[in-house]
């Protein structure tokens, strides 16, 4: 399932995915399959992304997209 709660959050704050993944430690490729659907991130990095934005784990992974 797609991101697009983190990617609105990303692009709000003006951040490329390359931005955001510097800042997080990770590659853009893997900030792209995040949003993509295609990763789910380990505990570690979803605290520090859900940190970095300032909200919860559960609002920026699991709580319902309303895209």
């Amino acid at each position: 399932m797609k991101n697009h709660k983190l990617k609105r959050l990303r692009q709000a704050r003006g951040y490329t995915q390359a931005k955001l993944g510097s800042e997080l430690g990770v590659a853009r490729d893997y900030i792209n399959m995040i949003e993509n659907g295609r990763r789910t991130p380990g505990l570690a990095l979803a605290k520090r992304t859900a940190d970095f934005f300032g909200v919860t784990i559960d609002e920026l992974f699991f709580s319902p997209d309303r895209e």
